[in-house]
């Protein structure tokens, strides 16, 4: 019988379509999971032994309790049956696979460090252990390295010296929790390399800008000693270091910034300037104490006669020490009556004078002294004692015999005088200034220096 073509040919079934669905449900299920492999499952039920997870392909997986320990009480408490969870194939027990969700979170902190690398993220981590070369930190369930040589500088201030010093040291700051930067990452050496120090700061630059806007000169803050150098000692002021120029750490002479303070004390400070282009801060200790000068100073007089002893002598003048450690100058021209080249032509270090206090400046804390006016009102005292009758006659013999053979007046000598004590006082007041001035250029020129360091 021919069959036409047009003819429709019956459906008849498939062995083909039937053995396609077999292959189909092979494909599917995948008799093995490599370890150390990434699943992702959903809970199917909860117990003292820890989760059950359906990973698919007809398989299922247990996560013990002892590799869910990066899952805090609250987040485990709060699973139940459905919630989807990521765990690593760590074996095969039996026919079900034993399952590690900190192992799956490893690996997804590692992936997420490589990023924090890249972005310069700063991180909070927590220090877990350490060892000679610095500490073992503990950052997004990683356990990374912070070198010696990272370290923030108050910590490393910490762990200053060799040995069992610095042992020691690195010790006092295990489980403090500090912030860091990731430097370097190896996931094939299961290796991260962490750096306090770029993480300090950076938070310290921003809180630097944000400090400068808030500081008032005249006003005080609480800070604590990070440096102390030759030239002065830093401040931390909560985000940004401060200077206290060795000139403003106390009202007395200082030879060593040391003497007054030392690395991690904490102190007082005014703030005197705050330069916001060159992000520099002057502070001073001193002047949030009393000034003794003030206090003592206030027993003077001008015009009194004082014993005073002289510390140091300058090509100006030299310096008086007087009772209770109150210094003044005495210029070069109230040192003798007569012209001099330098001052040790007529006073010598160490040793005590009869002197006159000219001028008082106490919102300068200047003292204006006198040798040759002390001398001239001693002579002054000794002339004006009562003489007998006999020399009195002399006097006025010897008076009116020089009135008739010169025309010098007797009564014109206060005036010379006044004239020449004039001159003298405003010489004095020059040259004073003119040391000031030079002491302040000096302060500003080491600050500049630190500051360029």
């Amino acid at each position: 019988m021919v069959r036409l073509q047009d003819e429709e040919e019956p459906e008849q079934p498939s062995e083909m379509s039937e053995m396609g669905l077999l292959l189909a449900e092979q494909e599917d299920w995948s008799p093995s999971r490599r370890r150390g492999e990434a699943v992702e499952g959903s809970v199917i039920s909860i117990d003292d032994e820890g989760v059950l997870v359906n990973i698919g392909t007809k398989s299922e997986g247990m996560i013990p309790t002892r590799e869910m320990r990066t899952l805090d009480s609250a987040e485990f408490e709060a699973l139940k049956p459905g919630d989807p969870i990521v765990a690593t194939v760590v074996r095969e027990e039996y026919g079900q696979y034993v399952l590690s969700y900190d192992r799956a979170q490893a690996e997804r902190s590692w992936r997420q460090l490589e990023k924090e690398q890249e972005t310069g993220t700063v991180l909070d981590g927590e220090v877990a252990g350490h060892n000679r070369g610095g500490l073992l930190v503990d950052v997004m369930g990683i356990q990374g390295f912070v070198p010696l040589s990272q370290l923030s500088p108050e910590h490393r201030a910490l762990v200053q010296g060799e040995g069992e010093e610095q042992t020691n040291g690195l010790a006092t700051l295990q489980g403090e929790k500090i912030s860091v930067k990731v430097i370097e990452v190896n996931r094939r050496r299961q290796r991260a390399i962490l750096s306090e120090r770029s993480a300090s700061q950076e938070m310290r630059d921003e809180k630097r800008l944000q400090l400068l806007t808030e500081l008032e000169v005249g006003s005080t803050r609480h800070g604590r000693v990070t440096g102390v150098q030759d030239f002065g000692a830093f401040v931390d002021l909560g985000g940004a270091d401060g200077l206290i120029h060795i000139s403003e750490l106390s009202w007395e002479p200082v030879s060593s910034p040391s003497e007054i303070v030392q690395a991690g004390q904490e102190v007082d400070v005014q703030i005197l300037k705050v330069d916001q282009e060159t992000r520099r801060i002057s502070l001073s200790l001193r002047r949030t104490q009393s000034d003794p000068w003030q206090v003592t100073v206030g027993q003077f007089s001008e015009g009194q006669i004082v014993e005073g002893t002289v510390t140091r002598l300058a090509a100006f003048g030299a310096f008086a020490r007087l009772e209770g450690n109150v210094e003044g100058l005495i210029h070069i021209s109230e040192l003798a009556d007569r012209h001099i080249r330098h001052p040790k032509e007529v006073v010598t270090e160490g040793e005590s004078y009869t002197l006159k206090i000219l001028r008082i400046e106490p919102d300068r804390r200047r003292l204006g002294l006198s040798l040759r006016q002390a001398e001239e009102s001693s002579q002054s005292d000794d002339s004006a004692e009562p003489k007998d009758s006999s020399e009195a006659d002399d006097s006025v013999q010897s008076e009116n015999s020089y009135q008739a053979k010169d025309s010098f007046r007797p009564e014109d000598a206060p005036l010379a005088e006044e004239s020449a004590m004039a001159r003298g006082l405003r010489e004095a007041t020059e040259s004073f200034r003119a040391a000031e001035s030079l002491r302040e250029q000096e302060r500003d020129a080491a600050e500049e220096e630190d500051s360029t360091e």
